[in-house]
């Protein structure tokens, strides 16, 4: 497998990440443009996120930013990605999904109604489309992968990877910016296993994804502007659902559902703990609640964006774990260091508010004194 920080670097960017940066520079204007417009309609519809109950934010706030991150990233996979089944799948799944959750957004419905919205996503994905996961490899002797073939497993599987999906992104999204740094780090993660596998279908939707998660980003990170809503969520739960099947279906690389599973590891299992314990409680799955882990991580002391910074650190260090199955060492020493620096900042932050300091009187030996230089 090549490594991008190698020595032909130049080479390996220009011919297999290279087509992944122009849907993720047009999505992002895209979306740029488009949030505003949305910030607008919402408004004028009604279409609002209004405060009280499990929100935490204070003031009425527009649902349109999935609606507007789908437009950009539809538009960006247009304009650069071959016109086949596979893509024509990925943008009519995703968009189904932008479209039918509106109405959970503009009329809160059943949790029953909204699983068969989430089920319906799911067949058409499955049986119209093809988006399968028909095997999976596992580690063989010589480091050669095995293939075990999942045959009447595989829908099954690929229904609930679907759904499994859809309600984690859903779940995340609970902080603003939280949800769409997220998915835009791991769709960052898939176009780079991508690129290592010459699949550059799948670098140009990873790449436009990640752009319309950006530009709504500049919007959504605290203090929110605008929400994605569950329209947004399910939106982008679903494309990465199909965008890592499309990539896992082409290669037969060991563990490579692992990429994406790997980088969704703290929403993966805090949507697991959240089924569960509901489940104990014998409450509805889909009832919202303030029990999810940034819900915990805010009651501890951190405030929103240093719960952000905490997630996306933790996304980047797995996500990077994951890509050394296709051979980037290098890219998870410099996540270490990236992510080193992001928890620093947030213990520096939490320090500072706490008023908290060290008792070494020496130290002050090795500061000037106050008023002077």
């Amino acid at each position: 497998m090549i490594d991008f920080f190698g020595g032909d670097a130049i080479v390996n960017l220009r011919d297999h990440l290279l087509p992944g940066l122009w849907p993720l520079l047009v999505a992002f204007a895209a979306s740029v443009a488009l949030v505003p417009v949305a910030i607008r309609v919402a408004r004028r519809t009604g279409l609002m996120a209004e405060p009280g109950g499990h929100h935490s934010h204070t003031k009425p706030t527009p649902l349109l930013g999935g609606l507007a991150m789908y437009v950009g990233f539809a538009l960006a996979v247009l304009i650069f990605a071959p016109h086949n089944q596979a893509m024509t799948g990925v943008l009519v799944v995703s968009g189904l999904a932008a479209v039918l959750l509106i109405a959970d957004d503009r009329w809160p419905v059943s949790p029953g109604i909204k699983l068969a919205l989430q089920v319906l996503v799911a067949l058409v994905a499955v049986g119209v489309f093809g988006f399968v996961i028909t095997f999976f490899g596992v580690p063989g002797l010589g480091g050669r992968p095995q293939i075990v073939e999942l045959g009447w497993f595989a829908i099954p599987i690929s229904l609930f990877w679907l759904l499994g999906m859809q309600n984690t992104v859903n779940f995340l999204d609970g902080v603003d910016g939280l949800a769409a740094g997220v998915v835009f780090i791991v769709a960052l993660t898939l176009l780079l296993a991508a690129a290592s596998t010459k699949q550059p279908e799948v670098v140009q939707v990873s790449g436009a994804l990640a752009g319309a998660a950006a530009g709504f980003l500049l919007f959504n990170f605290y203090p929110a502007r605008i929400f994605m809503g569950d329209s947004g969520s399910h939106f982008l739960g679903t494309a990465l659902a199909v965008i890592s099947i499309l990539g896992v279906a082409k290669v037969a690389v060991a563990f490579a559902l692992a990429v994406p599973i790997l980088a969704l590891a703290l929403p993966i299992g805090d949507t697991a703990w959240a089924i569960l314990r509901r489940g104990r409680g014998r409450q509805s799955v889909a009832r919202p609640d303030t029990e999810h882990l940034h819900h915990r991580l805010q009651a501890f002391g951190l405030d929103a964006r240093q719960t952000c910074y905490v997630f996306y650190a933790a996304t980047a260090l797995l996500g990077a774990l994951g890509l050394t199955v296709f051979g980037h060492g290098r890219i998870l020493a410099v996540v270490l260091v990236t992510s080193a620096a992001l928890a620093s900042t947030v213990i520096a932050d939490m320090l500072q508010r706490s008023g908290w300091r060290v008792p070494a009187p020496f130290l002050r030996r090795l500061l000037a004194e106050p008023g002077t230089r």
